[in-house]
């Protein structure tokens, strides 16, 4: 089993910065891929950006087009963990983002982290 903790949620005002922690725990073997989701109300579960891990060090990220350009994922493989740099945040940011790890072929959710942009 794979347990996920999130931290690193909050509320900002628009143009600020939050940076999002994952980190995973349990028996792990193999990671597949690491990434952050979001759901705002009212609204589906949409993906923020993922990496999708190709051996030890190499991988692909992908990024949602709303994102571009102001979020960053990065993982530190020898902690099990990916973190989320969100800058330039904006209203629409606004959210509960969740954790994903793919691990053995299973997909795991963080318990997920509330990101509330307002003025």
């Amino acid at each position: 089993q794979v347990q996920l903790v999130e931290s690193g949620g909050g509320l900002v005002q628009p143009g600020g910065s939050l940076r999002l922690s994952c980190a995973a725990s349990g028996r792990i073997f193999s990671i597949n891929g690491m990434g952050w989701y979001r759901q705002a109300l009212g609204k589906e579960r949409e993906l923020v950006a993922r990496l999708i891990i190709v051996g030890y060090t190499n991988t692909n990220t992908n990024y949602a087009d709303s994102v571009k350009g102001r979020f960053t994922i990065s993982r530190d493989s020898a902690k099990n963990a990916v973190y989320l740099q969100m800058n330039s945040l904006a209203l629409e940011d606004t959210a509960v983002y969740y954790c994903n790890v793919v691990a053995h072929g299973v997909n795991y959710w963080g318990q997920g982290t509330q990101v509330t942009v307002s003025s």
